[in-house]
């Protein structure tokens, strides 16, 4: 017997239609302010790289696309590197509409202040103590700490455009919920 399942069932989950075979979630996208501080955030705290950045002038936006490099061999090329990008799982995707960075305060909404909508992005750290100790010498801002609130070992902080981020170390929240 397997100690693998295929998915749970819940009401409303249908079987996956083999018409949807190879479908895969690319990418998540926040719109940021300032696309200079936003870079700095994710790549010193988080360690990500931006893999593909692509440019529309006519529309006046960015689109900056991020990921960790780990087992990744990133094409040289540019059309290979877009086609590449695509197809990849589990990036970040800011979104950087050119003067915003200009406008004064924080200019987008979190999804978490009422109305409620957009909650956050996740992250899985190897140790989360160690994790915690880098984003206070990194200044980071924290909604919760792990030992904080009744989900122990979650941590939720926020990135420079107010975004909330949760971080958590996996094994140690393999028994959280039912």
């Amino acid at each position: 017997m397997s100690d693998h399942i295929q998915g749970e069932a819940h009401p409303g989950v249908e079987a996956a239609p083999a018409q949807t075979r190879g479908f895969r979630l690319n990418h998540c996208m926040l719109r940021v302010k300032d696309p200079e501080v936003s870079l700095r955030f994710y790549s010193r705290v988080f360690g990500m790289s931006v893999l593909r950045r692509l440019d529309f002038e006519e529309m006046q936006f960015s689109l900056y696309f991020l990921g960790d490099l780990e087992d990744r061999e990133v094409p040289a090329e540019a059309t290979e590197r877009t086609v590449w990008t695509f197809q990849q799982r589990g990036l970040l995707e800011l979104t950087h509409n050119w003067g915003t960075e200009n406008e004064e305060g924080r200019i987008y909404h979190d999804g978490n202040a009422e109305p409620q909508g957009f909650g956050h992005i996740c992250f899985n750290v190897p140790d989360l103590e160690a994790a915690v100790a880098w984003f206070d010498t990194n200044e980071v801002e924290f909604i919760k700490r792990p030992d904080q609130g009744k989900m122990k070992n979650v941590v939720f902080v926020k990135d420079p455009d107010g975004y909330w981020i949760e971080v958590v170390q996996s094994d140690l929240i393999g028994d959280i919920g039912s």
